[in-house]
């Protein structure tokens, strides 16, 4: 088992993804935490960045619902296929995340296109803060970096369990935008999860009204998680219509 060093809710904030809603995420600050029991969490709806956990904890609002996806039964679509095919051109490479230049100057390039384009707010990270947050000691951990020779393109950063692969965070190169790099990227952490038999890759929450977040809906079929289950309630995953209303996978 971990070791808790903090438990708490923070106050309520503006949202980050629906800027109208007032937002509350619940954490855990722990340390040595193994595979099964971070692959308990992720089935219960936890995310990790370095030694935080956290889900969300918003009173009266579920619009942050985490979603996964059965490996086994996934069907991509044409634009989708084409392109992990893109893709292909790139030279992938799998081990401990690592700090350096390349990649600070690559997020700092990728945030600030985002800052333009969709009026995020400016958010300098750091040596200090990227290692903290993307190259934490982690038993699960994993970086894919895409490369072109030696330019590197993107960076995905991945817990890797024997039942789970969550995909923590993704940058890339605003030159490769036009390539859709974000589909590119869930395409390939699918397919790397079906040669290793891991059953579900879990892709955060999905947030119909944040164009940052909507796009995981795409992927299907996938599941949706019923409410906040505790550590000793069993975990309800289901696979909502596919145009319908999921309304009632929020707690009465």
């Amino acid at each position: 088992m971990g070791e808790l060093l903090e438990h708490f809710v923070e106050d309520p904030r503006a949202c980050d993804y629906l800027p109208a809603q007032l937002a509350s995420l619940e954490y855990k600050v722990m340390t040595g935490v193994g595979v099964e029991e971070h692959e308990a969490m992720l089935a219960r709806g936890w995310r990790r960045l370095g030694p935080f956990y956290f889900r969300p904890a918003c009173a009266g609002c579920f619009e942050c619902m985490p979603l996964r996806i059965p490996v086994a039964s996934f069907a991509p679509t044409a634009s989708q296929k084409r392109a992990e095919r893109r893709a292909r051109r790139f030279g992938l490479r799998i081990g401990p995340p690592r700090v350096d230049r390349h990649r600070l100057d690559l997020y700092a390039r990728w945030h600030a296109a985002r800052e333009q384009r969709r009026g995020w707010t400016s958010s300098a990270l750091g040596a200090d803060e990227y290692w903290l947050q993307f190259a934490y000691p982690h038993a699960a951990v994993r970086e894919l970096s895409f490369w072109d020779g030696h330019r590197l393109l993107a960076v995905s950063l991945c817990d890797v369990t024997p039942r789970a692969w969550s995909a923590i965070y993704f940058f890339y190169d605003p030159d490769i935008a036009r390539l859709s790099p974000g589909v590119a990227n869930v395409m390939v952490s699918v397919k790397l999860a079906a040669e290793r038999g891991i059953p579900h890759v879990y892709l955060g929450y999905r947030v119909l009204g944040c164009p940052s977040m909507r796009y995981k809906a795409g992927f299907r079929p996938h599941e949706l998680l019923v409410g906040r289950p505790g550590p000793e309630d069993e975990p309800r995953w289901v696979t909502p219509a596919a145009d319908g209303p999921d309304g009632l996978l929020a707690p009465r």
